[in-house]
């Protein structure tokens, strides 16, 4: 599969637990596709990687849709889907390098995943896909999940369409002024005394080694 994404070396990020990290922190994914005219559709979706293998290198994304979204009966013609999982994301002044003769950046983090959609439609398949994700997002829901009617069950689950996608490709951008070790500092005091999505990024430069642990 084509690149997707604008991606120059010193973003380029190949750590799988990285991506991980930023699935599990950001599950709300963009599932992008096309329709028979080429035209693109668009779902926001929470999405759940689940990875297979020795190594863990084969990952499959599990989701769904509700059942009349268009882009269900598209994507059972032409299959192929882009997951975008979007991370934190903040401007950066141009005030954290130690010259004058510099300008402002965005920096953010973003994984892009593609492959195809395969659809499960099986009651029991979509109830234990819920299931999931209410674990992963309120564990304590799913006693009350259990208790619904179960008419009130059926008709909800007959109202989405599960889906599977084996990631055949993916890139993860982690754009955080890597390459201008000069300001790494700065940028992540100015980033730690931000708010919440700022502090989110330094502690990503925290995590890829950009600054020490401690901040110093």
């Amino acid at each position: 599969m084509n690149d997707s994404i604008y991606l120059p070396k010193p973003f380029d990020d190949k750590n799988p637990e990285h991506a991980k990290a930023l699935m599990h922190e950001h599950p709300l994914a963009l599932l992008v596709s096309t329709n028979s005219s080429g035209e693109p559709l668009v779902s926001h979706l929470p999405l759940k990687c689940e990875f297979h293998g020795e190594n863990e290198d084969h990952w499959v994304l599990m989701g769904h849709f509700a059942r009349i979204n268009p882009q269900v009966e598209a994507l059972q013609a032409k299959p192929k889907a882009l997951a975008i999982f979007s991370g934190p994301h903040a401007y950066m002044s141009p005030s954290v390098y130690p010259d004058l003769v510099r300008v402002p950046t965005w920096n953010y983090l973003t994984l892009h995943a593609q492959g195809e959609v395969v659809f499960l439609d099986e009651p029991q398949t979509k109830d234990q896909l819920l299931k999931q994700l209410i674990a992963d997002h309120e564990a304590s829901y799913a006693a009350q999940w259990r208790a619904l009617p179960q008419d009130y069950q059926q008709k909800m689950l007959s109202a989405i369409v599960g889906f599977k996608m084996k990631v055949d490709h993916r890139q993860l951008k982690m754009k955080l002024n890597q390459h201008r070790p000069e300001a790494h500092q700065a940028m992540f005091e100015q980033y730690s005394q931000g708010g919440e999505s700022m502090q989110s990024l330094a502690r990503w430069m925290q995590r890829l080694g950009m600054v020490a642990s401690d901040g110093s």
